[in-house]
């Protein structure tokens, strides 16, 4: 089905080409007066270009009563045949396809960026049976399925590496330049490419549940016909079209000349005014799409450029979702802290607690080293860990666990902790033998270009606020560490959600962007949603009006002056396009300009605003 649709979209492009270009030869031919048929040779322009065009006109009017560019036009072109004016329509019809095909061909280049996911959908996966492997379309995958990818192979669904060592090139999904390494325990997703070796996957997320097909529906949801200026174009291109009927026959009446009238007809077609907005908005989405994001509709960056305040969710948004050792205090006459790091890492290796794994993935990459052996491992729910490591009995977890085991926390060391408690972090109290020996500190830290996000945002004239669920104290750390003025603590979903409809119940037209399911309510309220796509849950990104595909908030500052220099373009074509229609209906009246000079005029105007707008597909603020 997707080859079919394919094959017969490229077969309207070459259909609408080899109608031009006969079109155009014809046209040449008439106006050098080469006459070898009965006829004039414009009539071939007037039947391959306009004819689709009168189809067009009468259809809408029939079906839906729908006054649009096309019934102008098609006036036009009756017009101009009545008073024998063959070149004039042939000209107008064929600059009119001509410049349906050049919209056709920005819209197009503008949403290739984006649609390049709907080919990276994998069509095969090996799935590893006890008979053996077996290569099956991959939408018949299940979820908990064993699967093989070898190297070069397109990643068929989402899942978790459980055997061998790889490369990932993430970059249709992340952005990223550089392929990813990849090992026992890390997720894979769909549509991204396996480097080098191959590798044994459990799979998770499946069908319509992947990353590639999620990322495929946002993709397929973006319309820039939503737009509210969008249908204000509309609106005035239907009353255009009634003023210049009826300037038209008072022209006609008055002058007694009917070339006026026509010539009224073709200069006044509002194409440009209606071809201002879709352009730029599409050719908009296709350079957010390059930078890492996919908007749903075309409506959102309308939106987002009126926007007075970004909301920002901490975790996952501002930090980077995952707990990292950020400090390991031993007590003063106890064990290094190599030594204690090491025996607490050994003791949590069994654990599956997720501050417990964070514990030994930060050991593990900070010193490259296998973890000492443990024996005896007990999971104390509510508590902590106990376990015997390299012949000493460690526990690790919070102050009742060491008082159960008989190490009474010194002050000393409760007062060191505490400092990183009201930072935000979270601390893991040590015991060795019955003796308290130190603590481990962690934390969710800081993305890399935070600050400077926060700092550019506020360059781009939007102001930055955060909204956390942790205390006062750490909130204000993190808001102090970003220059982030205003800060609200302690949050519960609907404390968010209360924030933006007071802003926007003020005139404060409100953006958030969060991550999780809690964040869900109040991205749905803002004036404009971003979710975190990539750690982001599927409820937050579905209640989002846009999605940060790989999670990086540095190109939020481009999304912001992009969504304004789009509607500054809007707003260059919209007073182009009126200006340009007006001139030359004062122009045509007059007697100054026949059909034939109309038709160049009007349609030059709308080639223009196309060609402005395509301009946005590369633009990047400078500075």
């Amino acid at each position: 089905m997707e080859k079919l649709e394919q094959l017969l979209e490229w077969g309207g492009v070459r259909k609408d080409v080899t109608c031009l270009v006969l079109g155009g030869a014809a046209l040449l031919a008439s106006l050098f007066g080469w006459q070898p048929l009965p006829f004039d040779l414009a009539w071939v322009a007037i039947v391959l270009c306009g004819v689709p065009i009168v189809l067009e006109a009468v259809i809408g009017l029939v079906t839906a009563f729908d006054i649009k560019a096309d019934v102008l036009v098609s006036l036009a072109l009756i017009a101009s045949v009545c008073i024998g004016e063959d070149f004039a329509a042939g000209e107008v019809a064929f600059i009119m396809q001509l410049g349906a095909l050049l919209e056709d061909l920005t819209v197009a280049k503008a949403r290739a960026g984006i649609e390049k996911l709907v080919h990276l959908t994998p069509r095969t996966a090996r799935v590893i049976q006890a008979e053996g492997e077996k290569v099956i379309p991959a939408e018949q995958v299940q979820v908990g399925q064993r699967l093989r990818v070898l190297p070069g192979e397109t990643i068929p669904v989402d899942g978790v590496i459980t055997k061998g060592q790889t490369s990932i090139n993430q970059a249709v999904m992340t952005g990223e330049s550089l392929p990813v390494d990849k090992g026992v325990g890390d997720p894979v997703s769909s549509g991204t490419v396996n480097q080098f070796g191959a590798f044994e996957m459990t799979a998770q997320k499946v069908g319509e549940d992947s990353a590639i097909q999620r990322m495929i529906r946002l993709v397929q949801s973006a319309d820039a016909g939503k737009a509210k200026i969008v249908r204000l174009a509309d609106r005035w291109a239907t009353w255009i079209v009634v003023i210049a009927l009826t300037a038209a026959v008072v022209t006609w009446l008055v002058t007694g000349q009917i070339i006026r009238a026509v010539t009224i007809l073709v200069v006044f077609c509002p194409c440009a005014l209606v071809l201002a907005t879709p352009t730029a908005i599409m050719a908009a989405i296709g350079n957010a799409t390059r930078h890492g994001f996919l908007v749903r509709e075309g409506d959102a960056l309308e939106r987002l450029a009126g926007v007075k305040k970004v909301t920002f969710d901490k975790t996952g948004t501002l930090t980077v979702g995952t707990p990292q050792v950020v400090a390991v205090e031993p007590v003063p006459g106890g064990p290094s802290r190599a030594e204690l790091y090491a025996w607490t890492a050994g003791a949590e290796a069994s654990s599956e607690h997720p501050l417990g794994k964070a514990v030994l993935r930060c050991w593990q990459e900070e010193t490259g080293k296998a973890v000492p052996p443990a024996e005896g491992f007990q999971m104390r729910p509510g508590r902590g860990v106990q376990a015997v490591v390299d012949g000493r009995r460690v526990a690790a977890g919070n102050p009742k666990l060491l008082e159960e085991t008989g190490a009474a926390l010194p002050p000393a060391l409760l007062t060191a902790a505490d400092e990183h408690l009201q930072r935000g972090c979270t601390v893991i109290y040590c015991a060795i033998d019955g003796q308290p020996a130190g603590f481990l500190a962690l934390s969710d830290t800081l993305r890399p270009q935070a600050a400077d996000t926060i700092r550019q945002t506020k360059q781009a004239g939007v102001e930055p606020v955060l909204l956390t669920g942790d205390n006062e104290k750490a909130a204000r750390h993190m808001a102090g560490q970003l220059a982030i003025e205003e800060v609200r603590w302690a949050c519960l979903p609907e404390d968010k959600l209360a924030y933006i409809d007071a802003c926007q119940q003020q005139g404060e037209p409100v953006c958030m962007i969060g991550d999780g399911i809690n964040d869900a309510p109040a991205l749905k309220k803002a004036h404009v949603g971003i979710a975190m796509g990539g750690v982001g849950s599927d409820i937050a990104v579905d209640a989002a009006d846009i999605a940060l595909v790989s999670d990086d908030i540095c190109q939020l500052p481009h999304l912001l002056w992009l969504a304004k220099r789009m509607m500054v373009t809007i707003r260059c074509n919209m007073t182009f396009s009126m200006a340009l229609n007006f001139v030359a209906i004062i122009l045509a009246m007059a007697g100054i300009l026949n059909p034939v000079v109309g038709a160049l005029v009007h349609n030059a105007g709308s080639v223009l605003v196309i060609l402005n707008s395509a301009f946005l597909l590369q633009w990047r603020r400078k500075g």
